[in-house]
């Protein structure tokens, strides 16, 4: 076995102190697109005991008018990337366009997808408990052209 060299205890601590100062400063300035250096929120936090708890999901509409459910099985593309870009495709529907694409791609014999939306399902809470009640909002839409 080999002793490190003063060269290489300098470097072991001065890469151990920036990781240190850089799970310092994330702590407190930080956003969850500094992970693992900030906070990652979905963990850290909570919602208060009588507020609904949102669950997203993406659906999709054919050409037969059958609601398709684009999770990930269907398209590839996981829950979390769409809540992740969820104010992107609010600003700009046409986005959805590639939730379609990637639908198709996986299912090429399937009918043509004419809408994709995304629809937040908020379920009731009361005193931290399911209420068994949900309202559903549809926060975006894309539709094809006729």
């Amino acid at each position: 076995m080999e002793n490190l060299t003063t060269r290489g205890r300098v470097t072991r601590l001065g890469a151990t102190a920036l990781g240190l100062v850089l799970v310092l400063v994330g702590t407190f300035w930080g956003s969850d697109d500094d992970f693992p250096f900030g906070p990652f929120r979905m963990y850290s936090t909570s919602n208060p005991p009588n507020a609904p708890a949102p669950d997203t999901r993406v659906e999709g509409v054919n050409s037969d008018g059958e609601v398709i459910d684009l999770d990930q099985n269907a398209t590839g593309i996981r829950r979390a990337e769409i809540e992740g870009q969820q104010s992107r495709y609010v600003d700009d529907p046409t986005l959805l366009t590639q939730i379609a694409d990637a639908y198709a791609e996986r299912h090429p014999d399937a009918a043509e997808l004419v809408e994709v939306r995304i629809v937040i399902r908020w379920h009731g809470i009361r005193a931290g408990r399911p209420t068994g009640q949900h309202i559903d909002q549809t926060v975006v839409r894309w539709q094809a052209l006729p």
